[in-house]
C-alpha cells in the first residue's frame, strides 16, 4: 500500500522560504518519477513540480526560478524548496507519482503566504 506523507508547511511572509519534505512508503521509490502537487482554495489541484529516477526536473511556469524539487532515494524522500513566496502559493501542497497515483494522496501540508 502506497503511503505518502507530506510535511514542512506553515505560514510565511511574501518573500519568504520554506521546505517541504515527503517521504513514501510501499512503492519502489527511486524508479518513479514524483511530483508535488498543490491545490488552492476553489481551484483545481495543479502539478507544480516533477522530478525524474535520473534528477531531471521540470517547473510549471508560475513556480520557475522560485521552486526546487529534490530527491533523496537513500531516504524515500522527495522535497520542494520554496523560495520568494507569493500570496497566489497559498496552497495545500501533495506530493505523488508522476502521473499520479490517485488512490494514493497524503493529508497534503497547508503553505499559506501573507501578503
Amino acid at each position: 500500500q502506497v503511503q505518502l506523507v507530506e510535511s514542512g508547511g506553515g505560514l510565511v511572509q511574501a518573500g519568504g522560504s520554506l521546505r517541504l519534505s515527503c517521504a513514501a512508503s510501499g512503492i519502489r521509490f527511486s524508479i518513479n518519477v514524483m511530483g508535488w502537487y498543490r491545490q488552492a482554495p476553489g481551484k483545481r489541484r495543479e502539478l507544480v513540480a516533477g522530478i525524474s529516477s535520473s534528477g531531471r526536473t521540470n517547473y510549471a511556469d508560475s513556480v520557475k526560478g522560485r521552486f526546487t524539487i529534490s530527491r533523496d532515494n537513500a531516504k524515500n524522500t522527495v522535497y520542494l524548496q520554496l523560495n520568494s513566496l507569493k500570496p497566489e502559493d497559498t496552497a495545500v501542497y501533495y506530493c505523488n507519482k508522476y502521473p499520479p497515483d490517485l488512490g494514493s494522496w497524503g493529508q497534503g501540508t497547508q503553505v499559506t503566504v501573507s501578503s
